[in-house]
């Protein structure tokens, strides 16, 4: 009963049933509005019982999560070095890979509007953790509080610029728009500098 409750995380098995789940709750959202979706048909879908599902996930909105977590996870993190500072190369190449990330998003999940509010909290959450690592790293002595703030306001620019550019359908290419996030989010930056100095 102990290993039903709480599965090793590193058993192969754990590891096939857990992308099982994943992948029948991705088909689901794709002919599916979100909120239409239950427990019984992810389970059917993924031929496990329900018990089984629990193990891996309390509810489908933490199915959600972990899905958006894990997309963004191999679109966005896995494309840039989380140990180098945040670079004008680093911005572009996030503002790139939010736009794919929005991209593929609309096309894998038919019914898009229905998790679009939690899709956006999840990405914006995920790159302030991502860019408060980044900048904490290069400013290590700075205050966290500042930090705190610098990294909400660069995530949110950036977000802002990805979400505007697929709001408008891509009426740009994402390079054209990551050449003018770049300067804009690279000038907050440098006040960031300053106030550490000063």
């Amino acid at each position: 009963m102990a290993s039903i409750l709480s599965p090793n995380p590193n058993d192969p098995r754990v590891i096939r049933t857990r992308q099982l789940i994943l992948d029948s709750f991705l088909q689901q959202l794709h002919s599916m509005d979100f909120d239409t979706i239950t427990i019984s048909d992810i389970t059917k879908q993924a031929t496990i019982n329900r018990a089984t599902f629990y193990a891996h996930f309390p509810d489908k909105y933490a199915l959600l999560e972990t899905m958006l977590s894990d997309t963004f996870l191999q679109l966005v993190i896995r494309k840039v070095d989380s140990h180098i500072n945040l670079t004008e190369e680093m911005i572009y190449e996030l503002v790139m890979a939010l736009c794919e990330y929005h991209d593929s998003s609309m096309t894998c999940i038919k019914k898009y509007d229905s998790v679009s509010a939690i899709m956006e909290e999840n990405i914006r959450t995920q790159l302030e953790k991502f860019i408060l690592q980044l900048i904490t790293q290069e400013h290590a002595h700075a205050d966290q509080n500042t930090l705190t703030t610098a990294a909400t306001m660069i995530s949110w620019a950036i977000y802002g610029a990805a979400y505007q550019w697929k709001k408008n359908n891509q009426q740009q290419s994402p390079s054209d728009l990551a050449e003018r996030v770049v300067p804009i989010v690279m000038g907050g930056l440098h006040i960031l500098h300053s106030t550490q100095k000063g």
